[in-house]
């Protein structure tokens, strides 16, 4: 495992090594998960890119940290991480709350991104009224409190089936989040808001959605992605919120082409 300091916080990533000429890609995670959940996805691009892998702060094995923090103080995060690990002109795949980290670090560092894979994601994301509501559900009782109702949205209801395996450890794995890196990130994305900062977005950008996504629905993201200039925009079938768990073969193939075609091979970290 590989932990760093970065801006008073201990971060968990990872490093997959790969071709010294291809970009890398780095992922950021959704709301509630570490970043397993792209796991089957890199099992199908290792060897193809190098890529980054990180818990960010409230999460998985990162600290908490000084609570409350914003978006800009997650970007900030993988900002300082990317510095460490001398990584430029990225393409940063961010999922959820991830996708809102990426926009939020092209905007306040562009050097360090050379394209975006927003997934299941948008420039702003629910109302002010659903994430108080949320906060004080865990405030009150714990993220276990929600794990039925988010599952509900993340997940088809054909990965639902009790009999799956996979389903009941992605329970576990929002269930043990710590409650208050879950509300802090709740309230980051409750203030957070691209909508303007999203057409002045100038490098190639893949917008993806599973199409029964419950959290953010095709809908939502293809606005997002209209306000970007020349943004692709995909829909994965038989997905919910989480597609790199559902479809990872779907996704690996969406990104790869995607980032070949962004970066046109060239080397994107000298």
């Amino acid at each position: 495992m590989q932990f760093a300091q970065i801006n008073g916080v201990t971060i968990h990533y990872q490093v997959i090594g790969g071709p010294a000429d291809r970009p890398v890609i780095v992922f950021a995670n959704s709301l509630g998960t570490d970043f397993r959940i792209w796991r089957d996805v890199i099992i199908r691009l290792a060897g193809d890119f190098p890529i980054v892998l990180y818990d960010k702060r409230g999460h998985g094995l990162s600290d908490v940290g000084k609570t409350p923090y914003s978006i800009e103080d997650h970007a900030t995060d993988l900002a300082g991480l990317l510095d460490l690990l001398n990584v430029k002109n990225a393409a940063v795949c961010g999922l959820s709350v991830g996708g809102l980290i990426a926009q939020a670090l092209y905007e306040m560092r562009p050097d360090l991104v050379a394209a975006m894979i927003l997934c299941d994601t948008a420039s702003k994301i629910g109302s002010t009224e659903m994430w108080n509501a949320r906060i004080a559900a865990v405030e009150k009782n714990g993220v276990a409190s929600i794990v039925d109702a988010v599952m509900e949205r993340w997940f088809t209801a054909a990965f639902r089936n009790p009999e799956n395996t996979a389903y009941r450890g992605y329970c576990n794995m929002l269930a043990r989040q710590p409650n208050d890196g879950y509300t802090a990130t709740c309230r980051s994305i409750r203030d957070a808001d691209y909508t303007e900062a999203a057409t002045r977005i100038a490098v190639p950008t893949l917008c993806i959605v599973g199409d029964r996504d419950g959290s953010t629905p095709p809908d939502m993201v293809k606005a997002t992605a209209d306000r970007i200039p020349g943004a692709r925009f995909e829909v994965v079938r038989d997905a919910g919120h989480i597609p790199c768990v559902e479809q990872p073969e779907a996704m690996a193939d969406l990104i790869r082409t995607f980032v070949n075609t962004a970066t046109n091979g060239d080397k994107r970290n000298e």
